[in-house]
């Protein structure tokens, strides 16, 4: 496996992100992306995506995909947000987010409606996104 750069690692990390399936040519390095159908059941594949999941499904062995996180490890990116919080009323605005039904929706209502904490959240979720990967293609080596 060749190591990938820190440009490169972020594509993978935006890309995972926004619901993408992520692979990696063990090789060349070459990254391809596909919609991941598990997130958008209604998604039309183009022409061109059918051929590059043929591509991977033909050379599996020659492909690493980097997951995406799950539901529980983008649920503790949260928790892990809002326990290093200084801003005790936000951070406690947050835990009750958390703890109702549909947690992810309520949380992101609250942290939209936060002010600069907001861009605060998105830079500390990317930094766990571009760890989670990092730790993937380290495995796979």
């Amino acid at each position: 496996m060749i190591s990938l750069e820190q440009p490169q690692i972020q594509e993978i990390a935006e890309q995972l992100d926004c619901g993408f399936r992520a692979f990696c040519h063990k090789t060349t390095g070459k990254l391809v992306f596909i919609i991941d159908n598990s997130k958008f059941l209604a998604a039309d594949w183009e022409e061109e995506e059918e051929q590059v999941q043929e591509e991977i499904d033909a050379n599996r062995d020659e492909y690493i995909e980097i997951e995406a996180m799950g539901s529980s490890d983008s649920y503790r990116v949260m928790v892990d947000f809002a326990e290093q919080l200084t801003n005790s009323r936000l951070q406690e605005q947050l835990f009750r987010a958390l703890d109702k039904r549909g947690p992810f929706r309520e949380f992101k209502y609250v942290i939209d409606n936060s002010g600069d904490y907001r861009e605060e959240w998105f830079a500390f979720k990317n930094q766990r996104y571009l760890d989670w990967v990092s730790q993937q293609l380290q495995v796979s080596e």
